[in-house]
């Protein structure tokens, strides 16, 4: 059982920079593949990022490809999401998840993910 918490959303202006944060708290927090999606207003759920359970590989949406970086930090339980040159496009709620067991080609599929946050808001201002 793994709980995941998000912060560090807010209101920023386009062109801006935010670094989200995900805690976890539970067991072999290490073993997890870690996820972040988004959701903006009126559409659905979206895969932007996610990156190994030693973080050797990452993944991620073309749409922030160059702009985004997910990292983590084993030690401290904790997986990032840095974001650059935000869009206003980019506005969502942005997920945290964990998947134990998803092949890397099945990533992007939220379906496959085991465990979620409850949400940061991310609003990028034109």
């Amino acid at each position: 059982q793994v709980q995941l918490v998000e912060s560090g959303g807010d209101l920023v202006q386009a062109g801006g920079s935010l670094r989200l944060s995900c805690a976890a708290s539970g067991r072999y927090f290490d073993s997890y593949t870690m996820g972040w999606f988004r959701q903006a207003p009126a559409k659905e759920r979206e895969f932007v990022a996610t990156i190994s359970w030693n973080g050797d590989n990452a993944d991620y949406a073309d749409s922030v490809k160059g702009r985004f970086s997910i990292s983590r930090d084993n030690a401290k339980n904790t997986v990032s999401l840095q974001m650059n040159s935000l869009k206003p496009e980019d506005t969502a709620v942005y997920y945290c998840a964990a998947t134990g067991s998803l092949r890397r080609r099945d990533w992007g599929s939220q379906g496959g993910y085991d465990y979620w946050g409850q949400g940061t808001l991310v609003t990028v201002s034109s």
